[in-house]
């Protein structure tokens, strides 16, 4: 401290005669760590808090709050870079106060196809609604630019895209690009993948980082390829399945696989998917029925990608596959499990693993709509109910009116209701079932394949207005 106030008045003296005072480099004058010193470079910035060595500094922004970094940043530039840099995140994560947001992705119910992504903070229960996607709004004549509106269609799903291709449905205002994107969270940061770009499938990417809170284009990926699945696993992206339009102008699924390393920034290529429930069939039937990944998920260190063959208009779910990363190969995913897979809606299903257990959502037949929850039982190879009667739209209605997350160890619903407001809810067990311990789900109703002496709680822990839209996805990122 006294050399720092000699420094000083040195310098105010050499002012007062016309001299110049010498600059000290920071990176001498104490005692940083070479990130800090990247943070701060040789430029004589000063220190993160007077008084106070950087690495000390950079310890208490660490144990700060990360909705507090909105407004940290705004203090001087050297929080700003020290706030968006991976240094302090790093740090975060050593220290265990890393915090996990829920980032949910609405899209306009009607006028438009504006994507919008909300994230939840569950320390202060507050909301963050994230930058758009850079790029050029949809313009007159029917030209599409690049902007985030334009990467999935509201109410246009993937048979509706085939029914247009066939020449079977009108798309009203035609197929807009980047329809039937795919989202995922890889390395603290969420991506959007391929999707439709005018008449062709894409191979573009955008990164949203949370801790520069903007988006970027990153490495594309090898195909282009629209609603394709995406899942994390080992740290890696990998994405699975889709569609392309074909060179005759038709439908053309996808069996390629790719992977994405956040720390290299490069895709590689995979072993395409067996399919081989199709290759089985009789060459007429196997034109009339094309097979598509419905779902990908992260469970048991593989990737489970349930399959349907689908011939307009309908879909027929039809067991999946299995891919194991250490052998690089595929395999038949086993029968109870593939043909038992709760369906979200034909072509798509959803899914979360809660502390190694697998659930998936599936609508009921009842006409007041609703769904159920069901968890696979890997030693019976069945799926068995474990939360029933869960409130929510009706999925005719509505490409998502609920959402499956695992989130803070929890399972948790994300429900949109009937006016504008979803509602996040979490699923807390008061008492685990006696003849199945692994069983975690939880609800206020009883089913025939938990134990009588279990009771379940549902807690929302969060709610929000969001106008006309609808609910697309969710990810969940801790950093």
């Amino acid at each position: 401290m006294g050399a720092s106030l000699g420094s000083a008045a040195s310098k105010d003296r050499q002012q007062e005669h016309g001299g110049e005072a010498p600059r000290p480099d920071p990176c001498k004058k104490t005692r940083l760590s070479s990130p800090l010193c990247t943070i701060h470079g040789s430029h004589g910035h000063p220190r993160l808090i007077p008084g106070l060595p950087d690495e000390v500094s950079l310890q208490i922004l660490a144990r700060m709050p990360r909705m507090g970094y909105l407004k940290a940043k705004m203090v001087s530039r050297s929080w700003k870079a020290a706030v968006t840099g991976a240094e302090l995140y790093r740090l975060r994560k050593e220290l265990g106060v890393a915090e996990e947001w829920l980032y949910i992705l609405t899209k306009a119910a009607a006028g438009g196809q504006k994507l919008v992504w909300h994230a939840l903070d569950p320390v202060s229960n507050q909301w963050q609604r994230l930058p758009l996607m850079p790029g050029i709004e949809c313009r007159s004549g029917g030209v599409y630019g690049l902007g985030l509106r334009d990467l999935v269609s509201v109410g246009v799903g993937i048979f509706d895209v085939i029914r247009g291709w066939l020449g079977q449905k009108e798309l009203s205002g035609g197929v807009p690009p980047f329809c039937g994107c795919a989202v995922g969270a890889a390395g603290g940061c969420l991506y959007v993948l391929g999707g439709f770009s005018g008449a062709s499938a894409s191979k573009r990417v955008w990164r949203y980082d949370p801790s520069a809170n903007s988006w970027r284009e990153v490495s594309p990926m090898r195909a282009g390829r629209a609603f394709c699945k995406a899942s994390l696993l080992n740290d890696k992206l990998y994405v699975v399945g889709g569609v392309s339009k074909g060179e005759n102008g038709l439908i053309a699924p996808l069996r390629s696989a790719e992977v994405f390393d956040p720390a290299t920034g490069a895709w590689a290529e995979l072993p395409d998917m067996l399919f081989s429930k199709s290759q089985a069939m009789p060459t007429a039937i196997a034109d009339l029925l094309k097979p598509v990944a419905a779902g990908v998920t992260s469970y048991g260190g593989k990737l489970h990608v349930p399959q349907s063959f689908y011939s307009w208009p309908f879909a027929v779910d039809v067991g999946g596959e299995v891919f194991d990363p250490e052998t690089n190969s595929w395999e038949q995913m086993p029968a109870g499990m593939g043909e038992g897979w709760p369906a979200r809606q034909a072509g798509t299903r959803l899914s979360a693993v809660v502390e190694g257990d697998l659930y998936a959502l599936e609508p009921t037949t009842s006409s007041s709509g609703g769904c159920e929850i069901k968890m696979y039982d890997a030693q019976e190879d069945a799926w068995k109910v474990a939360v029933s009667q869960v409130r929510a739209g009706a999925f005719d209605e509505s490409d998502s009116p609920c959402l499956l997350a695992a989130f803070l160890g929890k399972l948790h619903l994300v429900v949109k209701d009937m006016g504008s407001r979803i509602s996040v809810v979490q699923m807390d067990s008061l008492m685990k079932p006696v003849d199945s311990p692994a069983l975690s789900a939880a609800t206020t109703c009883r089913t025939p394949d938990v134990s009588s002496e279990q009771t379940h709680v549902w807690k929302a822990i969060a709610s929000k207005n969001i106008a006309a839209a609808e609910l697309v996805s969710c990810q969940v990122l801790s950093i």
